[in-house]
């Protein structure tokens, strides 16, 4: 009986292990040769000894440097670190909404997190490997902050961000954030960091692509990645869609070529709303690793062509936002990959809608550039109606 006993608890032993994080004993480990750092307006180059040093009116030390406020067209350099490292978390706020102290409430506010773009170079390449819109990036497509949690992102209700995806580098990263738009606001950032992190070679570095087809074109997929040359790592995306006519727009298909895919890939999904854990339709929900964080019908009404007839119809816009993280299901490919997703409605039928995405991955460096960003105009249009509901 013992015996049995014996297995019985070396069986439940490996069964709680494995329940356990991969990194747990991490957590404890004290033999690293990492060292942590911390970049803000404090401290802006993440020195030792070195944050805290600016004067307010009540001393130096003294809360004298929190902010700071960029101007129409204004970039500054988040962080330019030397060294090895990963920046492990960043969060950041602002005055990107109508607070209750703003001068100049407006429209145009609400819309500068397509107005403001973040950068990223590693290791001295010349070209981003990130470059996308602010909103976008910290999870929150349309530029309508939603306050909700994800593996990937946690929003405040008051529009703060937090971004937790690692940013591994080996000679060098540097971050930078320039504001796009006709008006100024007030940044408030910290970029958490260890330096002398030991990568192993051939390691990826985020890289972040941001999309917009507005409207999309009927049997022409949309692209979530450009082709991309070389090993990588598909993370996910925050994607946004506007409905332009009636009916159920969410049956596309997801399409993952890979490795010499031709015609037809090796990953295939069966619904845009299954391939964001969801189904029969999309629901306000949010999980970990996938969700919908903004579920938003307009009040007004206008006609448009229900494409699954061919008839003009009464329709209410939707704007929807939804992500999915591929961190517990990973999507490798060796050699080359695409990603698409079409746009289809029910019951299957072809339909242009606007989409937008800031699609996430890992590759080596050195990498292609991305396509170019579109321009603000084209970021922000047609985000009017979504935005005077909400004010």
């Amino acid at each position: 009986m013992s015996k049995y006993i014996a297995l019985i608890f070396i069986g439940f032993v490996v069964f709680v292990s494995c329940q356990q994080p991969n990194n747990s004993s991490n957590l404890y480990d004290l033999n690293t040769p990492t060292k942590s750092r911390s970049i803000s307006f404090e401290n802006p180059t993440g020195e030792p000894g070195a944050g805290g040093m600016a004067s307010s009116e009540i001393g130096q030390g003294r809360k004298g440097a929190p902010k700071k406020v960029l101007d129409a067209g204004e970039e500054v350099t988040l962080c330019d670190i030397e060294g090895s490292g990963t920046i492990r978390h960043i969060w950041m706020t602002g005055g990107w909404m109508n607070f209750s102290w703003t001068k100049d409430k407006s429209v145009e506010r609400t819309k500068m997190l397509r107005k403001i773009v973040i950068r990223a170079y590693w290791d001295g390449q010349e070209h981003p490997s990130i470059e996308s819109p602010i909103g976008d990036f910290m999870g929150v497509p349309h530029a309508m902050i939603t306050d909700y949690e994800s593996a990937v992102h946690s929003v405040g209700e008051m529009g703060a961000f937090n971004f937790w995806l690692p940013m591994p580098f080996d000679k060098n990263a540097r971050i930078t954030f320039t504001n796009e738009s006709d008006m100024e606001f007030t940044l408030y950032y910290q970029i958490d960091y260890t330096i002398d992190d030991q990568h192993e070679a051939g390691f990826g570095r985020l890289h972040t692509y941001f999309n917009r087809q507005n409207p999309t074109q009927q049997k022409e997929d949309f692209e979530l990645m450009p082709k991309r040359n070389g090993k990588g790592r598909f993370i996910g995306a925050a994607v946004g869609i506007r409905t332009l006519h009636p009916g159920w727009w969410g049956e596309g298909e997801i399409k993952i070529y890979m490795d010499g895919d031709d015609e037809f890939p090796t990953i295939c999904g069966t619904g845009s709303e299954d391939w964001v854990g969801l189904s029969f339709g999309i629901q306000n929900t949010t999980y970990d690793y996938h969700g919908c964080n903004l579920l938003f019908t307009s009040d007004s009404t206008k006609r448009a062509i229900n494409y699954e007839n061919g008839k003009e119809e009464d329709m209410n816009t939707q704007y929807i936002s939804m992500y999915r993280w591929h961190l517990p299901d990973p999507i490798y490919w060796k050699e080359e990959c695409r990603i698409t997703i079409q746009q289809i409605g029910c019951c299957l039928y072809e339909r242009e809608d606007d989409w937008s995405t800031a699609t996430f991955w890992y590759e080596p460096i050195p990498s292609e550039k991305l396509p170019e960003l579109p321009s603000v105009e084209e970021r922000t249009r047609d985000l009017d109606e979504l935005h005077i509901q909400h004010l």
